[in-house]
């Protein structure tokens, strides 16, 4: 791997997890707004620790070990470095089921939110779908037949994997509503500090599983991960702090990191059934996707303004 690949791959990283953790950051600037001065401080330093080293760091590090269970926990750490035979067969063997578990849950993702999210219209045909909200279980579910009736051709793996992806989906959509619903009652309550702390962890640990599964469409480098997604999560921080009020005047961003989840998810899919994707692909669709709908927000902006 060039440099110019890491740098890239880095770099598209950092954008994706800023973009994907804009909810995040939304989230916690209002609970801490109801919070002492103490207890911002350590969220905005200590939980910085949490969020990059606990959950960006080892979380990847884990599904990478238990998606390659040959290896040792080194070896899972440094793989896509290895110059050893034996790592990189294994890496090879256990690709395809990572990526399409990892593609599932984006696209899963998207349909969630395209189907049965608020949202801001950007685009012609988001209104009608959003009407059409109750198909959404029906969509996610034909989605899961064909994938693993296409995947069990392959690899029954790599339609295991797509199970596995699902499942993942249900499991973190089911623990993120359930901390909506303890938002809306935090802040309409009186609770301590301490409860709401542990409150905006377990909110980043569940947003934080976008990022580090959407990671896997750039590379399956630990360290390039772990490096990319935490300067991400720095970005997030210091949006927390000082710029949130703008970043809700741009409506459109949150488009952007969903349109930026399903080609994620579509190219790690694409790559599981054995197609060739060049590195530089995700990064630039990425770049591409965010440019595009911070464009439109911008010209949005201006239109109504406020700019």
């Amino acid at each position: 791997m060039d440099i110019l690949s890491i740098i890239l791959i880095i770099a598209g990283l950092c954008l994706f997890e800023t973009i994907s953790s804009i909810d995040n950051a939304i989230i916690n600037a209002e609970v801490l707004s109801t919070m002492s001065a103490w207890a911002r401080k350590w969220f905005l330093v200590w939980g910085l620790v949490i969020a990059v080293v606990v959950v960006r760091g080892i979380l990847p590090w884990m599904i990478v070990w238990m998606a390659t269970p040959s290896l040792g926990p080194i070896e899972a750490f440094t793989a896509t470095f290895s110059n050893d035979p034996a790592v990189i067969e294994a890496i090879s063997l256990s690709a395809p089921v990572l990526l399409m578990g990892g593609g599932t849950f984006l696209i899963f993702l998207f349909l969630h939110w395209i189907f049965l999210e608020e949202k801001n219209y950007g685009l012609f045909g988001e209104r009608y779908i959003a009407s059409k909200g109750v198909w959404f279980f029906a969509a996610v579910s034909i989605l899961l037949m064909l994938l693993v009736w296409f995947a069990l051709q392959v690899n029954p793996l790599v339609a295991f994997g797509a199970v596995v992806g699902s499942t993942a989906f249900f499991i973190v959509h089911g623990f993120r509503q359930n901390a909506e619903e303890q938002e809306r009652k935090m802040l309409g309550g009186n609770l301590t500090d301490i409860s709401k702390l542990f409150y905006l962890e377990v909110i980043d640990a569940t947003f934080s599983v976008d990022g580090v599964l959407g990671a896997f469409a750039f590379t399956l480098s630990v360290p390039l991960i772990l490096i990319g997604n935490g300067v991400g999560a720095l970005v997030v921080r210091e949006m927390t702090v000082r710029n949130i009020d703008t970043i809700k005047k741009y409506l459109f961003l949150k488009n952007g990191a969903m349109y930026s989840i399903l080609f994620l998810g579509t190219i790690m899919i694409v790559d599981s059934f054995g197609f060739h994707i060049p590195t530089w692909l995700s990064p630039i669709v990425t770049f591409g996707v965010v440019g595009f709908f911070l464009f439109k927000s911008k010209r949005a902006l201006t239109q109504s303004g406020a700019a």
